[in-house]
């Protein structure tokens, strides 16, 4: 029986980096990318089924090379796991244009540019999951959040957009939108993060709803998630007014 395989973008930390391992764990080739090449050489060499592929998804010939050596080393493709991101909070405060474009390359064109790589495969293939990573910051607009939450927001979109498209050609679209969970890119954050959670219990919920569950968004903790679902659905003011309790945002009078 062949193993099944699954790729995996940002797998060099995180969120990523512990999904790699848990996949790797229960038996499946795993294929790993992202830009910083000795990170993933130090998984792959800690791991038996998980093996390197170095790649800058901002550069859209360098993901479907990528990709095709993946196809050439496994032949089948189950799982792709897009999660490559980009966050700088001391930037967010004010309306940097610049720093902006570059969240919106990586957080949005860079997966973009992952999902392109494969789509030919996958609707041919007329099987399988593509994932994509995006963030309760999706949901709506927060507090110094000029780019990241715009670019998740984003990403929600798409995934909705592709959902019906992929669906006709059999392939599923998975929507992952997590908390607050404990990564070098979370580290940066200069506030409380209220139901902090570890990057292997996000492993362990992605991979439940990735394997044994059919829904279109996996999100976490759910005791977060359900709350600002709730929040979404309030008209504006309630909204702008409950946020800016919770988050000590100070309006300018």
């Amino acid at each position: 029986m062949n193993k099944k395989t699954i790729w995996i973008t940002g797998g060099s930390t995180g969120i990523g980096k512990a999904l790699a391992i848990k996949f790797a764990n229960e038996g499946w080739n795993v294929a790993i990318s992202a830009r910083r090449e000795n990170l993933l050489r130090e998984i792959s060499d800690n791991h038996e089924n998980i093996n390197s592929f170095p790649l800058d998804v901002t550069n859209k010939d360098k993901c479907k090379e990528v990709f095709n050596n993946i196809k050439s080393q496994f032949e089948n493709i189950d799982i792709c796991f897009f999660s490559t991101g980009t966050w700088n909070p001391k930037k967010e405060k004010d309306i940097d244009v610049e720093q902006i474009e570059d969240v919106f390359k990586v957080n949005f064109f860079g997966t973009l540019n992952s999902i392109k790589s494969v789509e030919k495969y996958f609707k041919e293939k007329k099987s399988g999951t593509i994932t994509i990573v995006s963030s309760i910051a999706g949901y709506r607009g927060l507090p110094n959040s000029t780019g990241y939450g715009p670019s998740k927001s984003a990403l929600n979109n798409l995934a909705e957009s592709l959902y019906f498209d992929f669906k006709r050609s059999n392939v599923r679209i998975c929507l992952v939108s997590p908390g607050f969970i404990k990564t070098p890119m979370t580290d940066k954050n200069d506030f409380k993060m209220p139901f902090l959670k570890t990057t292997d219990y996000a492993a362990e919920k992605i991979y439940d709803g990735l394997i044994n569950k059919k829904v279109f968004e996996i999100h976490f903790p759910k005791s977060l998630t359900l709350i600002l679902k709730i929040l979404s659905f309030l008209p504006s003011k309630i909204y702008f007014g409950l946020i800016g309790k919770m988050t000590k945002y100070q309006k300018n009078d």
